[in-house]
């Protein structure tokens, strides 16, 4: 028999682990001195210790090391023990986490990107009106008639459908030439790699072409200095927009935090006729 001590040395278990186990019912020792409290364990004992250590190496929970180690016996005493589907079970649970924290990355990365593409641009921009080729995209798009502020119930949408798919930042189409409280016409768009149109989301190609943008920095509620000051840039300029107008979202309010009003940054783009 060894005491805790050496069995801990052998097993390269530390005591306060042994202790746990024993309390949690996965290894036991074979024999507990009544006075002193002192565990004790067998020879036999180290391959259970051994086993019990990779399988927490595999993360299997305690309550199936459990259920394993009991299965084993029966198998040594010549009865049936399924350990196979055990291991079946937790593979599948494995591979559905491999999912889950691929899905955290994609998000974790798509958020870092965002950030730093909007302090560069941020840091790069002059907030003058500049004339742009607007490209060509495949879109996922939701047509919304109400509030501006629902535009966030279309993007939720088309997250949850193309999640995986999404290439690009959300933008509104405005079908409106005037601004509209209520009533308002317009689309939340998302670019995105592929797809087909479903559960009243549109996919489509968006036509590009010949633009002038420009970039505001500052509320949503606060757009409309920047509208009149790209207008008026059309009108000097003799230039004649196509509808709908767009509204590219650089920076927002994000998925986690709410941000500084002050620094969101939207861009807005209207192609202009040729």
């Amino acid at each position: 028999m060894f005491s805790i001590g050496e069995f801990s040395k052998i097993t390269s278990l530390p005591v306060k682990t042994l202790r746990f186990y024993h309390e949690q019912g996965v290894l036991e020792p074979t024999h507990v001195d009544v006075q002193t409290g002192y565990r004790y364990y067998a020879a036999n004992k180290i391959e259970t210790a051994r086993i019990i250590t990779q399988l927490r190496k595999l993360d299997f929970p305690l309550g199936d090391i459990v259920d394993i180690l009991r299965c084993r016996e029966e198998e040594e005493e010549g009865e049936d023990g399924d350990i196979l589907a055990y291991f079946e079970r937790h593979l599948q649970s494995m591979q559905e986490k491999v999912r889950h924290y691929r899905e955290i990355d994609r998000t974790l990365q798509q958020i870092i990107a965002e950030q730093r593409e909007a302090q560069v641009a941020m840091k790069t921009t002059s907030y003058e009106v500049e004339e742009k080729a607007i490209d060509s995209m495949l879109i996922a798009a939701v047509r919304i008639k109400g509030r501006y502020s629902d535009c966030g119930q279309g993007f939720s949408r088309i997250g949850r459908q193309f999640g995986r798919y999404l290439c690009g930042k959300p933008f509104l189409l405005h079908h409106d030439a005037e601004y509209k409280e209520e009533d308002a016409d317009f689309e939340a768009c998302m670019p995105i790699r592929q797809g087909t149109s479903k559960n009243g989301i549109e996919v489509r190609e968006l036509a590009g072409g010949r633009g002038m943008a420009l970039l505001h920095q500052g509320p949503y509620d606060e757009l409309g200095r920047s509208y009149e000051k790209l207008l008026a840039h059309l009108k000097e300029q003799a230039f004649e927009f196509v509808m709908p107008t767009r509204e590219v979202y650089l920076k927002g309010p994000g998925m986690i935090f709410k941000g500084n009003p002050r620094k969101y940054l939207t861009e807005i783009q209207m192609l202009v006729k040729e």
